[in-house]
């Protein structure tokens, strides 16, 4: 089994990294240059960064953070925010960046995810979806169930389903950090996102971000059983058990947190020696 990543996010507001709940009530929490250095010493295995005002207020997202936090860290990051076409992309990982993130852009221009796999490769496109829950769906059961829109064969005896009709839970996806609802359902984006050539999902839970009360394993698990890609879980991370439901029940091969670690209410290398007391392989 591949190991599993602890990430940290750095939300980025005029150069400064801030984090709030449910993507509002921002406070400062940083230079991100010098958290990213303090990050990569603690044993991140991965940096996001994501300018969270770029695609609102229609700014390019900064190339000379890029080029920044480069010079400084020695492991993979990934920069976001308002990036809009393949020449946005080539900028940012030619400062020095391994990926790139792309939210709007990607849902308003499916088509910019096929260019930008096609000119970096897959590996360099990750697509970031944030999912806001928005009620349930109806789904008939019958010798195959249709299930978020993918159809599966029929549940193991241990899966009991007393009603000819049961209700799956639906979540939409919004765009410009948070502000926009687009009418997407949140599963069958993240296939379609895969189909057309990303190489990872970034899924934010709108409802847990921020809370400290767990991820939202329902909404994580129902992508990572649709998708074949790594899914990296995002939002409510409050305790080490949470990173641990993430990767196990959640089916997430990565776990992302920003407030937890920002505020040092935890630290990676006690999250990753819970990991490792409950079985879980992580890089040590």
């Amino acid at each position: 089994m591949l190991a599993k990543r602890i990430i940290p996010c750095l939300d980025v507001k005029d150069g400064r990294v801030v984090k709030g709940i449910n993507f509002v009530e921002l406070r400062d929490a940083g230079d991100p240059v010098e958290q990213a250095k303090v990050y990569d010493q603690a044993g991140a295995d991965e940096l996001v960064f994501l300018d969270i005002t770029a695609t609102h207020e229609a700014r390019q997202t900064v190339i000379d953070l890029a080029r920044a936090v480069a010079e400084q860290v020695f492991i993979p990051f990934t920069i976001g925010g308002g990036i809009r076409t393949v020449d946005d992309m080539r900028g940012i990982l030619r400062a020095g960046a391994d990926k790139i993130s792309i939210n709007s852009a990607a849902v308003r221009q499916p088509e910019l995810i096929s260019q930008g796999a096609e000119a970096f490769g897959s590996q360099a496109i990750v697509v970031a979806i944030d999912a806001r829950r928005v009620g349930n769906k109806l789904a008939v059961s019958s010798e195959q169930l249709a299930v978020s829109g993918k159809r599966v064969d029929a549940p193991d005896s241990s899966f009991i389903i007393p009603h000819s009709q049961f209700i799956i839970p639906h979540w939409e996806v919004y765009v410009s950090g948070g502000r926009t609802a687009t009418g997407l359902d949140v599963v069958a984006w993240a296939v379609e996102a895969e189909r057309r050539g990303a190489g990872e999902i970034l899924l934010t839970s709108m409802d847990a971000d921020g809370t400290q009360e767990g991820y939202d394993l329902e909404l994580t698990r129902a992508v990572a059983t649709a998708v074949n890609i790594p899914v990296i879980a995002s939002g409510g991370a409050g305790t080490v058990a949470h990173f641990a439901q993430a990767l196990t029940v959640g089916g997430a091969d990565a776990a992302l947190a920003a407030s937890l670690f920002h505020y040092k209410q935890l630290t990676i290398a006690e999250v990753k020696a819970y990991l490792v007391n409950q079985g879980i392989p992580v890089r040590v």
